[in-house]
């Protein structure tokens, strides 16, 4: 049974950074484009950001120059890095990977969420 695990997440102050890592159980890791979503109390669930499975980013434009995600295949994991955090930032922050999908395709599988709360 494939798992994606976040961690990370917390309670931090605006203009802090924080680190998310997602670790996942996919066999073949490597093949598989990674993506973080978030989800703020009454709002919809948004792409935050994706890294291919050839390497390459790409990011929601709202975010672009604060947030970069990066992965390292020998240990299953893909981590988000966010710069300046701001009270809007506070979501439930969710990992995805889909099999040789680009960054805005159809995720196959899911992690539970990782709350971030940032305090003003």
């Amino acid at each position: 049974q494939v798992q994606l695990v976040e961690s990370g997440g917390g309670v931090v102050q605006a203009g802090d950074s924080l680190r998310l890592s997602c670790r996942a159980s996919l066999r073949t890791f490597s093949d598989y484009t990674m993506g973080w979503f978030r989800q703020a109390p009454g709002k919809e669930r948004e792409f935050v950001g994706g890294i291919r499975w050839y390497g390459t980013t790409a990011y929601a434009d709202s975010l672009k120059g604060r947030v970069y995600i990066t992965r390292d295949n020998a240990k299953n994991t893909v981590y988000l890095q966010i710069y300046n955090l701001k009270t809007a930032d506070t979501a439930i922050y969710y990992c995805a990977g889909g099999w040789r999908i680009d960054t805005r395709g159809k995720y196959d599988y899911w992690g539970q969420g990782a709350q971030v709360t940032v305090s003003s």
